[in-house]
C-alpha cells in the first residue's frame, strides 16, 4: 500500500534502497568465504605488508566491486527518490510506503481502561527528514566501502569486514526509513548488532573482543528504556506509528491521562538515545570502540550509528515538545557531554582516540540543538558533521596506513610533505570542525550556539557559555592533532620513516570528495543575517513540514547585530585556540610539556579521562557484576543450597521418624494383635479336630449331659 498520492519509480520503491546492501551482505556471509583467498586471521592492520597473506585474487575483487556496488546503488535509489519528494509540494513531502502488516493485532488495554490493538507495518516513510539520513548513510558509506578496499586490502577476513558493512548499511537504512517505531527497533538493534561484529573484527586481539562486548552491553542499557518508552506509548497513545503520534500529539487529540505520561515517554526515548549516540553516562564505549578497523569507526562512529538517536529525537519532536523539563534535560546532558569529551580529547595521544571524544563532544552539540527546541539545526549539524568528520577519522586511517600501523601522534611529525593529499583534505576537515568561515562546520556550529542564545530561559545563556567554551577546545585540539601529525620535526621512528607513503587512489579519491562536502555541505544553511536570495535552497525550509515551531522560531526578536557580534565571538575563540595549539605544539613544544609537568594533576585527570572507566569498572564490573556474583553465590550457597540442605535432612529425618513408628508402632500393635488372636485360638483348636466321629461323640455326650442333668433334678 502506498500513501502520497500519484508517485514516480523510485519513491514507489523506497523498500528497495535497503535490499541492495542487503544482498551484498546475503552473499558475502553465505558465500563469501569462497570468493575470499584464504588468509591467516591478524590481530590487527597490517596495512601494506604481504605477510600473512596471498595476493588478491579474482575472487577478492568481485567482493571489492559487489559491496561498494550495492551501496552506490542504493545511493543512487535513495538520489532519485530525494529529487522526485523535492519536486513535490512541501505540503505534500511524505510519502508512506507499506509493504505487509508485520504485527498484526495484539489485543491489549491501555492506561485509559480502554482496549486497543498493538499493531505495527513492515512500511517506509520518505519525508525531508529521512531524505536527508538515507543520502548520509549511503552516500557517505559508498565513499567508506570505496576507501575500505584499499584500506583492508592485505586484511584477512575480507568478505566478513565487507559482509558486515553491508548488513550495518541495511540496518541503518531500516531504522531511518522506518515510519513507525517498532520496525525502528529493529534497525536500532541491528545496528548495534554490527557494531559489535565490527568493532571485534580483529576477534585474536582480546582489547577489540572487550571493546565489542563493552559496546553491546552499554547500549543495551540505553536499548532497555527505549523499548519500555516504545511499550508507553502503546498504553497511552494506542499506536506507535510516526504519523499518526506526531498528528494525535500535535492536534491534542490524544487522552487527557495520556499527558501525564509524557515526560516518562520522552525521557525513556532520551536514554536510549544517550546510549546509541554516546551521550553521558552511556558515552563510555564508544572511545574503546576504535579497536575497531578505521573505516569502521568513519561508518559506524562518525557518520552513521552514533547519530541514530539525534534522528530518533529529532523525530520524536513533538512528543519533546510537550514535555519541558526531559528538553531542558536534554540540552543540559548535551552540552554537558560536549564539553567533557572535548576537555578529554585536549591531551590524548591516539589519533583515533582524540577523534572518537571529537565525535562524543559533538553529538552533544546536536543534542544541545534538540534541546532548546531547534530540532532543524540538530540534523543540520547532524548532515555537516558526516562529512569533516568521516574525513578526519579516515585522514587518520591514510596516515596509521603510511605508518605501518602506528597510531601515536607522539610518533608522527613532519608528514605533510610525504603525504600531501592525505594532510591537504585533514586541513580542510580540520578548519571546518573548528567552525572556520565559510566551511561546512562553521554554519551548522553558528546556528547551535545562536539557538541556544535566543531561546527563552537564563539557563541557556549557561548552556551557550558551555557550548562557546567547547568550540575553543575543539578548535585547540583539532589542530593539536594536525599540529603533532604533520608538521615540526619528524619523530617518526627510523625503521617505519622509509616506509611513509601516500595511500592509493582508491583511498584518497574518498578522501578528496569528503574534503569538498566539507566545504559546500554548509552553503544549504546559511544565517538569516546573511541575506542570501529568497530562492537559494535552504534546509531548515526544507524540513520545516517534519518539525513543529519550537523555541528556534525566538531568535527572530533579536537583533542582527547581536547575531554577528555572537558569530564573531566564536570564531575569534576558534582562531585563538588554533593559535595557541601553534605556540604549544609547534613553536614551542618544549611549553607544552612545562605546562603538563606544572598542571600535573589535571593533566592526569583529563588524560585518564576522569577515571570514569575506573568507576564504572570498580562499581559496575567488579562491584555489582563480580561482587554482585560472589554475593549471589555466596547466598546460593548458604540460603539456598542451605534451605535444600536442611529440607533434605529434614525429611530423611521425617524418614526415620515415619520407619520406626511403621516398624514398632504400627506393624508392633499388628503382631501383638495376631499373637493375642493365635493365643486365643488354643482352646477353640482343640475343639475344633475336624473329625466327625468326634464331634458325633461330644453330641452324643452333650445330649447325655443334658438330659443327665433334667433327671437329676
Amino acid at each position: 500500500m502506498v500513501s502520497g498520492g500519484e508517485l514516480g519509480f523510485f519513491l514507489r520503491n523506497i523498500w528497495l534502497i535497503p535490499l541492495f546492501p542487503l544482498l551484498g551482505a546475503v552473499v558475502m556471509l553465505l558465500v563469501g568465504r569462497g570468493l575470499d583467498p584464504q588468509r591467516r586471521p591478524g590481530h590487527g592492520p597490517g596495512h601494506g605488508s604481504e605477510a600473512g597473506g596471498r595476493e588478491a585474487s579474482g575472487g577478492r575483487g568481485l567482493i571489492s566491486l559487489l559491496c561498494p556496488g550495492m551501496v552506490g546503488v542504493a545511493f543512487v535509489f535513495s538520489l532519485g527518490a530525494v529529487i522526485e519528494l523535492a519536486g513535490r509540494a512541501p505540503a505534500d513531502r511524505r510519502v508512506e510506503v507499506i509493504v505487509f502488516q508485520w504485527l498484526a493485532g495484539l489485543p491489549f488495554h491501555k492506561l485509559s481502561g480502554e482496549g486497543g490493538v498493538l499493531s505495527a507495518p513492515w512500511g517506509f516513510l520518505l519525508d525531508p527528514l529521512s531524505s536527508v539520513m538515507i543520502l548520509v548513510v549511503t552516500g557517505v558509506g559508498f565513499l567508506i566501502h570505496v576507501y575500505s578496499v584499499g584500506y583492508m586490502g592485505q586484511e584477512g577476513g575480507y568478505y566478513r569486514f565487507f559482509g558486515y558493512l553491508n548488513l550495518f548499511v541495511f540496518f541503518m537504512l531500516m531504522l531511518v526509513l522506518a515510519n513507525n517505531y517498532v520496525l525502528l527497533f529493529v534497525g536500532w538493534e541491528g545496528v548495534g548488532l554490527c557494531s559489535y561484529l565490527l568493532i571485534g573484527f580483529y576477534f585474536l586481539r582480546k582489547s577489540a573482543t572487550d571493546a565489542g562486548n563493552k559496546a553491546f552491553l552499554v547500549n543495551r542499557v540505553g536499548d532497555a528504556a527505549f523499548l519500555l518508552g516504545i511499550l508507553l506509548m502503546f498504553a497511552t497513545l494506542g499506536t506507535a506509528q510516526f504519523t499518526q503520534v506526531n498528528d494525535l500529539l500535535r492536534s491534542g487529540s490524544y487522552p487527557a491521562e495520556a499527558k501525564s505520561w509524557f515526560g516518562l515517554m520522552a525521557l525513556c526515548l532520551f536514554i536510549g538515545a544517550t546510549g546509541k549516540s554516546a551521550q553521558l553516562p552511556l558515552y563510555v564505549w564508544l572511545p574503546d570502540a576504535m579497536e575497531g578497523p578505521t573505516p569502521v569507526s568513519a561508518l559506524i562512529h562518525a557518520a552513521t550509528m552514533v547519530t541514530a538517536g539525534v534522528y530518533m529525537v529529532a523525530r520524536s519532536n513533538a512528543l519533546f515538545l510537550l514535555a519541558p523539563e526531559t528538553m531542558g534535560l536534554v540540552a543540559v546532558i548535551g552540552a554537558a557531554t560536549a564539553i567533557f569529551a572535548a576537555s578529554i580529547a585536549l591531551v590524548q595521544n591516539d589519533i583515533k582516540r582524540v577523534l572518537a571524544y571529537s565525535t562524543v563532544s559533538q553529538l552533544g552539540y546536536m543534542f544541545l540543538a534538540c534541546g532548546v527546541g531547534a530540532f532543524w539545526v540538530g540534523i543540520f549539524h547532524l548532515y555537516t558533521h558526516a562529512f569533516f568528520k568521516a574525513l578526519l577519522f579516515l585522514g587518520s586511517g591514510s596516515v596509521i596506513h603510511a605508518l605501518s600501523g602506528e597510531q601515536d601522534m607522539r610518533k608522527m611529525g613532519g608528514l605533510k610533505d610525504k603525504i600531501p593529499i592525505t594532510f591537504r583534505t585533514m586541513f580542510i576537515a580540520s578548519l571546518a570542525i573548528a567552525g572556520i568561515p565559510g566551511l561546512a562546520g562553521f554554519f551548522s556550529k553558528d546556528e547551535i550556539l545562536w539557538q541556544t542564545w535566543s531561546s527563552p530561559g537564563g539557563a541557556h545563556r549557561f548552556l551557550y557559555a558551555v557550548g562557546m567554551v567547547t568550540a575553543c577546545f575543539t578548535a585547540f585540539y583539532m589542530w593539536r592533532l594536525m599540529y603533532m601529525t604533520f608538521y615540526g620535526k619528524s619523530r617518526v621512528p627510523a625503521e617505519v620513516e622509509h616506509h611513509v607513503h601516500e595511500s592509493p587512489k582508491v583511498m584518497t579519491v574518498p578522501l578528496m570528495a569528503l574534503a569538498a562536502g566539507s566545504v559546500v555541505a554548509g552553503w544549504v544553511g546559511v544565517p538569516k543575517v546573511f541575506h542570501f536570495p529568497e530562492g537559494w535552497p535552504s534546509f531548515e525550509r526544507w524540513l520545516a513540514p517534519v518539525f513543529a515551531a519550537g523555541a528556534e522560531a525566538a531568535a527572530e526578536h533579536h537583533s542582527a547585530a547581536a547575531e554577528w557580534g555572537l558569530m564573531a565571538l566564536s570564531v575569534a575563540l576558534a582562531l585563538g585556540g588554533i593559535a595557541l595549539a601553534a605556540r604549544l605544539y609547534l613553536r614551542q613544544p618544549e611549553l607544552a610539556d612545562s605546562l603538563a609537568e606544572r598542571f600535573a594533576p589535571l593533566h592526569r585527570l583529563l588524560y585518564r579521562k576522569y577515571y570514569v572507566d575506573e568507576i564504572y569498572n570498580g562499581l559496575f564490573v567488579e562491584g555489582l557484576a563480580k561482587g554482585g556474583g560472589t554475593l549471589l553465590g555466596g547466598f546460593d550457597a548458604k540460603v539456598v543450597d542451605g534451605g535444600v540442605n536442611g529440607t533434605g535432612w529434614m525429611t530423611r529425618f521425617t524418614s526415620t521418624v515415619s520407619i520406626w513408628w511403621d516398624t514398632w508402632i504400627i506393624d508392633g500393635a499388628v503382631r501383638l494383635g495376631a499373637f493375642l488372636i493365635k493365643l486365643a485360638s488354643y482352646p477353640v483348636r482343640i475343639l475344633q479336630t475336624g473329625l466327625v466321629q468326634f464331634y458325633a461323640l461330644a453330641m452324643v455326650a452333650g445330649v447325655l449331659l443334658f438330659f443327665g442333668y433334667y433327671l437329676w433334678r
